[in-house]
């Protein structure tokens, strides 16, 4: 039986959830339930703290989780990414505040406050620098306001919170990171959760792409297909009317509406846009 941590709450909760059930397995309907019986794909899956999916899955007792790449990094865990999920993206910065002037050679005997000590510890010890790290469960930006911390080191979207709290980022990134698939550093591939992974990969796939069907004449299918090269190859089909061909090819999401005004300026009629639920490739 495969073994899986997911997250019980947080943002990265509810995405793989959403993920898992695209991917064909079952998820819990009471948000209080801590273990969930998948007998169909012989799953059983274990919802726990993100920070902690790491530990279970390193220690070996959990086969795979899925968890933050910054909440690995942090915990130190014996755990290893195997896929990247495309979800809960996130950018790690380091903020002082907005007239100081900082740099990250500044850093250098400074109190630095956040809620990943160990990313931030890696990254100082990566430029040799020494700084106390200041260990915060949360609400970091306030740190600074109240004299406890010199620089905070936390996740930043746009930088709103920051800036109401009189901080600005400065230096580069300490790390970008996302949701990922994790297994067992180390632990070899097992049928099953290679199975997984083709499934969470098909829904990625499925996430990033539509399928396009039109209809155009016989002696503009090179131009059309050239336009619409799908994955492989589109599949082209001749109509019931002489000189007319049907295409459908799959085509990136984000460029839908861009490919059907090019199609359509270039004879191309009856353009469907279908989207994908899964797929495999």
């Amino acid at each position: 039986m495969l073994r899986i941590a997911v997250p019980n709450k947080g943002s990265l909760s509810e995405p793989a959830s959403q993920m898992l059930v695209e991917a064909g397995y079952r998820q819990r309907a009471d948000p209080r339930e801590l273990v969930l019986l998948d007998a169909d794909n012989d799953t059983e899956f274990f919802f726990l703290r993100p920070r902690d999916i790491a530990i279970y899955v390193g220690s070996g007792q959990l086969d795979v989780g899925i968890t933050g790449q910054d909440l690995l990094l942090d915990s130190g865990a014996p755990a290893e990414a195997i896929l990247p999920l495309g979800f809960a993206g996130s950018t790690f910065r380091f903020a002082a505040k907005v007239d100081a002037g900082m740099s990250v050679d500044d850093l250098a005997g400074k109190r630095v406050a956040t809620a990943y000590p160990g990313v931030v510890r890696a990254y100082l010890a990566q430029r040799g620098l020494t700084a106390e790290v200041i260990s915060l469960d949360g609400a970091v930006e306030t740190s600074v306001r109240l004299g406890v911390a010199d620089v905070i080191a936390d996740v930043v979207s746009t930088g709103t919170t920051l800036r109401n709290a009189g901080l600005d980022v400065f230096g580069e990134p300490l790390l970008t990171s996302e949701a990922v698939l994790i297994q067992a550093a180390g632990a070899p591939a097992t049928p099953r959760v290679e199975q997984l992974v083709r499934r969470l990969q098909g829904v990625i796939i499925a996430r990033q792409y539509v399928l396009m069907d039109y209809d155009i004449s016989d002696d503009l299918v090179e131009k059309a297909v050239a336009i619409t090269p799908g994955i492989e190859s589109p599949t082209v089909s001749p109509l019931h009317e002489n000189g007319w061909s049907a295409v459908r090819s799959m085509v990136p999401r984000r460029d839908t509406n861009a490919v059907m005004d090019e199609l359509w300026e270039l004879g191309a009629r009856g353009i469907l846009v279908t989207s994908i639920a899964a797929c495999r490739l």
